[in-house]
């Protein structure tokens, strides 16, 4: 993933309205063909980066460079290189989904019949471009408005909740359709979501944001790989928390469940003193943590919109 050409670079992006620094600062780039994440709790400034990568607002400082075109300095060719949907796609609900098509290639140059054909056959519309979308199905009306943003053949690809509101069956062929686009098409694709689970299936890296920072970039298995842990079930939990925070460090605690970085040489010398002081120990579980389990302890235990 190194080699790959980085499709999308961001540097130092800073945003400020009346005073106060909304976006502080923050770096992060894609690669060609992959799937990064961009995770953040509620006001945590990931729709501010997003309006701001697709130029529907200026940042304060910073550079945003989208193929190697700077965004503020080459606005026309950055912006050539970029598909979106922001929220929801909007859609002529009484055209049939290849009227909606001609009418967004209006909007871009040189796109003809062929292209179109070519984007509904990549989406998978085939059987149903020719109904009326107020017909379709949640997932299909996704799937139109990707076919959409990707009529003037972008390199970066911008999802904002793309698999908001399926039903399990409907985000399960939403993850497999954005792998396929990001490792057949090699188009690299943004995607920012609050289904933590599925962020862990679907992206190759993952950005943590919380009050305007980013906090943590790495791969999801880097992520989790280097995070394991014990999670302890105990009575009294007031005692036993006790003990725990003298022997070791505590992570978090949750639902009851204390959970501790994993020792292994202290993990038996921990269990004995627990038991000897009078602490009933119920479980005791060693494990990777999940992404939503990471994303409460980097950001303090807020929660994801």
């Amino acid at each position: 993933m190194n080699n790959l050409e980085s499709t999308l670079v961001v540097k130092d992006l800073q945003k400020k309205i009346r005073n106060k620094e909304i976006i502080k600062k923050i770096s992060f780039e894609l690669k060609q063909g992959e799937v990064f994440g961009f995770l953040g709790p509620n006001g945590a400034g990931k729709t501010t980066t997003i309006r701001m990568l697709v130029g529907l607002i200026k940042p304060t400082s910073g550079e945003i460079s989208i193929c190697g075109f700077n965004l503020a300095d080459d606005f026309s060719n950055a912006i050539k290189q970029i598909g979106c949907i922001v929220e929801n796609p909007e859609l002529y609900p009484y055209l049939s989904g290849w009227e909606n098509l001609q009418q967004f290639a209006r909007m871009v140059p040189e796109i003809n019949e062929n292209r179109i054909n070519e984007v509904v056959t990549q989406v998978g519309l085939q059987n149903r471009i020719h109904d009326l979308v107020k017909t379709y199905s949640l997932g299909m009306r996704q799937r139109l408005g990707i076919a959409q943003a990707l009529l003037g053949k972008p390199k970066v690809l911008i999802l904002d909740e793309p698999t908001n509101g399926l039903d399990p069956v409907g985000i399960r062929e939403m993850r497999e359709f954005i792998r396929t686009l990001a490792e057949q098409d090699q188009i690299s694709i943004l995607i920012s979501s609050h289904l933590l689970s599925e962020i862990q299936l679907m992206c190759d890296r993952v950005a943590i944001i919380s009050k305007g920072e980013i906090i943590k970039v790495d791969s999801v298995a880097l992520l989790l790989a280097e995070q394991e842990r014990v999670s302890w079930k105990l009575q009294p939990l007031a005692e036993g928390r006790r003990i725990l925070s003298e022997e070791t460090t505590i992570i978090f605690e949750k639902d009851g469940i204390i959970i501790t970085h994993y020792d292994e040489g202290k993990l038996s010398l921990i269990n004995e003193r627990l038991v000897r002081e009078g602490v009933k120990v119920s479980g005791i579980q060693t494990k990777l943590p999940t992404l939503e389990d990471l994303f409460i302890e980097l950001t303090g235990g807020e929660t994801i919109d």
